[in-house]
């Protein structure tokens, strides 16, 4: 019977292997019967006169010798068209040179090496070691060889020095944050330490960065190995998430010697095991009382360990069991005396932690641009494989008009990052006009909120592209929709970061809206040069116009009004803008014509959503009533 097992030699003919065994066209193995199904045995008979070789699938291995070839990952700097045209049109000749072979260079580490580091992190995930094997209280967080080799190439390749080193000028951030976008999907998740190191160094640099914060921040800027630190951010406790001035307990008293002792609890702290970490606290005065809100929230720098090695009289109380991004440690952690230094003016702290927002939220929209750019770079290297129905996906106009949705999505996404990172730029080097100043202060929240929606709906569109296989752990697909997922609720979720949108406008009296208008005109009015911009801008300038007019009732309306549009008002502000880029960049004079049919495509959407929905009602003062409604729906009734 085992030689049953051996059909799937090549034989001349079927008559040949019916007299060597002695089969019918129909046998038994003794577990189940295999038919041969007429039509196979006439064509391999036809074959065999023919004298040509014929086989039998399914009968060696029982499973045939089809398989689906895994899609490429090629450098993914050469593969990226978008970037390599971005950087040619905004960087000096001088600059461009250097930058493009640097990214060369390191797309080609990120396809070699990183990739796979990577994945062995999410293979190996962070565990904690409470004890030692002598019962010593060690709270020692695990983590695989792998995660400490992304560290080491952080460092080495500058992706948090480069923007501080400033060797291009105003063109660092620029050069930085492209390094990271091409790190990002492959890295494992350590790009949550990275944001958080940067945002960190932001903070100290801000302060001067001198006395006992000098060395922190020359070690968050470091590109020697043995030197570089990664920083945390403690900042949100028990009552939880972004109302830190509601939510903050921790409290510092002060010492002696100046240092300040902190004792409170840290309900979700991530990259748990850096060498630092900036945390909020609540200074207790002389009669043992603090300050409540926002008013009595100080900034503090803290060293992880002492200069023993020991943890900092704070204990790891358990790791976090997440949906996603399991390759980075999260705990909880209880300060217990934890030795910290005050480097903010007390009752200053949320003040001074804004510049750390910006920067973390910047590398949150990196983080989903570069996401969504990976499983389209993925999708379409395996459209070129998958033979399905008679021809290649490449060839279905279906799929491909998938691709291409998801392809716009990700272009309008990466231009609005990469507009970031200039301004940036510009703004570190006192290079930004006022107009440019605002404008960062008001995108920065738009591109999160808006990028980290996007990512989770091209990713997941994404997945389908692979069909079965995008949903198997092991083709490392699912992660990617799993890790994307928080990036709508990490720094902010999409309804806190609407509303910081309308706090910009407050706080500014109106300056940023009014530099985003006068932004948004001046590129379409360059754009309007180009005449197969036209339906483009012409839908834009009307968009604008709406959301103009939207605002103007608005004013009359009152905040409760401005609050319950407060998420479209977002959306339209990105959505025209994200337009707008698209457009500028495609009447650049070396665009091609796949950047003037992005900006087509883009414009299809209904970009001023705000405008639309204000026709529903949906934003009156009876809408919060109709809506609680909705949602605790009581209609339903126990009858007795």
């Amino acid at each position: 019977m085992p030689r049953l097992l051996e059909l799937t030699r090549v034989y001349r003919g079927i008559s040949r292997v019916r007299a060597m065994w002695g089969m019918p066209r129909a046998f038994s193995t003794g577990r189940f019967t295999l038919s041969i199904p007429q039509r196979l045995v006439q064509a391999n008979e036809v074959a065999a006169m023919n004298g040509e070789t014929v086989s039998f699938p399914f009968s060696r291995s029982l499973i045939g010798t089809f398989f689906q070839d895994r899609p490429i990952l090629g450098n993914p700097f050469l593969e990226d068209v978008p970037l390599q045209s971005y950087l040619r049109r905004h960087l000096p000749p001088e600059v461009l040179n250097g930058v493009q072979a640097e990214l060369m260079n390191f797309g080609q580490r990120v396809c070699n090496e990183v990739d796979a580091l990577g994945r062995q992190c999410e293979e190996n995930p962070p565990r904690l070691q409470q004890y030692n094997s002598w019962g010593r209280r060690v709270d020692h967080i695990v983590t695989c060889p792998a995660w400490g080799q992304l560290k080491d190439i952080s460092a080495e390749e500058g992706l948090v020095a480069t923007g501080y080193e400033r060797r291009y000028g105003e063109w660092s951030r620029l050069l930085q944050i492209s390094k990271l976008y091409l790190f990002a999907p492959s890295a494992g998740l350590f790009t949550c330490p990275l944001a958080m190191t940067d945002g960190a160094a932001k903070v100290l640099e801000s302060l001067a960065a001198s006395g006992p914060l000098e060395k922190p921040f020359e070690r968050l800027t470091s590109r020697d190995q043995k030197q570089f630190w990664t920083s945390g951010q403690w900042m949100t406790e028990r009552k939880g998430g972004s109302d830190v001035a509601g939510g903050t307990e921790t409290v510092a008293k002060v010492q002696p010697d100046g240092t300040y002792r902190l004792y409170g609890y840290k309900w979700f702290t991530s990259s748990t095991n850096s060498e630092m970490a900036l945390t909020l606290g609540r200074v207790v005065d002389s009669q043992g009382l603090t300050t409540e809100g926002s008013k009595g929230l100080s900034l503090f720098y803290l060293p992880v360990r002492d200069e023993d090695g020991n943890l900092n009289n704070l204990e790891v109380q358990r790791l976090k069991d997440k949906l996603g991004t399991r390759q980075v440690p999260t705990a909880e952690l209880l300060l217990d005396g934890t030795k910290a230094y005050l480097i903010s003016k007390e009752g200053r702290g949320v003040a001074s932690i804004s510049d750390m927002l910006t920067i973390t939220r910047i590398h949150n929209a990196i983080c989903a641009a570069s996401g969504m750019r990976r499983i389209i770079h993925l999708g379409r290297e395996y459209a070129t494989k998958r033979f399905v129905f008679g021809k290649y996906l490449k060839d279905h106009p279906l799929h491909m008009q998938t691709l291409a949705r998801m392809e716009v999505e990700t272009r309008g996404a990466f231009l609005l990052v990469m507009e970031l990172a200039r301004l940036l730029g510009r703004e570190e080097t006192g290079s930004a006009t006022e107009l440019e100043r605002h404008l960062l202060r008001l995108l920065t929240p738009i591109a999160k909120l808006y990028t980290g929606k996007q990512a989770i709906a091209v990713i997941s569109e994404g997945l389908e592209c692979f069909g079965g296989q995008g949903y198997m752990e092991d083709t490392g697909l699912p992660s990617m929709l799993r890790d994307a997922q928080v990036l709508s609720i990490w720094e902010g979720t999409t309804n806190i970061l609407s509303l910081d949108v309308l706090r910009s406008l407050v706080k500014s009296q109106g300056q940023v809206l009014q530099a985003y208008f006068t932004d948004v005109k001046n590129k379409l009015e360059v754009a309007s040069q180009n005449p197969a911009l036209a339906v483009p801008v012409g839908a834009l300038s009307g968009s604008l116009q709406r959301l103009k007019q939207f605002i103007q009732i608005s004013m009359e309306r009152g905040p409760d009004f401005m609050e319950l549009s407060a998420r479209d008002f977002s959306y339209s502000l990105a959505r025209i803008y994200m337009g707008t880029l698209l457009s500028s960049h495609a009447a650049w004079e070396g665009s091609s014509s796949s950047d003037v049919y992005a900006a087509q495509r883009w414009c299809e959407q209904e970009l001023c959503p705000v405008s639309s929905n204000e026709k529903t009602r949906c934003y009156d003062k009876e809408a919060f009533t109709r809506d609680t409604t909705l949602v605790y729906d009581s209609s339903a009734q126990t009858h007795g």
